[in-house]
């Protein structure tokens, strides 16, 4: 698909209410309701869907390390990785929605060395991370993401 063919304009929002409603929380108010989840920082991603070319919207708890964000792809310690990882590694442009601008970025897996790095960050922010990882036998993949 080419880029011309992305409507990232109008990407879908989560099926779940939950998720649907801080999605949409997040974009009328520009972050400023949304950006901060249970006091945590999260943005929005999008990525283009690997079977339909169209875009869908996340929210994810994100941590930083300089230009780089990094998220998390625990699906709630479910048996699957989740769609939207799937996606970006089927194509790594994406948008990102941190505030009220949503900007282009590219997203790849973090390495071993990475995810050795950047899961104590994570899960210093966000224990629950470590729940997720318990109750599933994959290992939960760490996203980078950079402009």
């Amino acid at each position: 698909m080419h880029s011309l063919d992305i409507d990232w304009n109008r990407p879908a929002d989560p099926p779940g209410a939950p998720q649907r409603d801080h999605v949409r929380a997040y974009v009328s108010t520009g972050g400023t309701d949304g950006h901060l989840w249970h006091g945590v920082p999260t943005l929005l991603l999008t990525t283009i869907g690997r079977a339909t070319g169209r875009t869908a919207r996340t929210p994810l708890i994100y941590a930083e390390d300089e230009d780089r964000l990094i998220v998390a792809a625990s699906g709630y310690g479910a048996p699957a990785h989740p769609d939207w990882y799937a996606n970006l590694t089927a194509d790594p442009r994406v948008r990102v929605q941190r505030g009220p601008i949503p900007f282009p970025a590219t997203a790849r897996p973090a390495t071993p060395a990475e995810r050795e790095a950047y899961w104590p960050v994570l899960t210093a922010l966000w224990p629950p991370f470590d729940d997720d990882q318990s109750r599933t036998s994959r290992e939960i993949p760490l996203v980078i993401i950079e402009r």
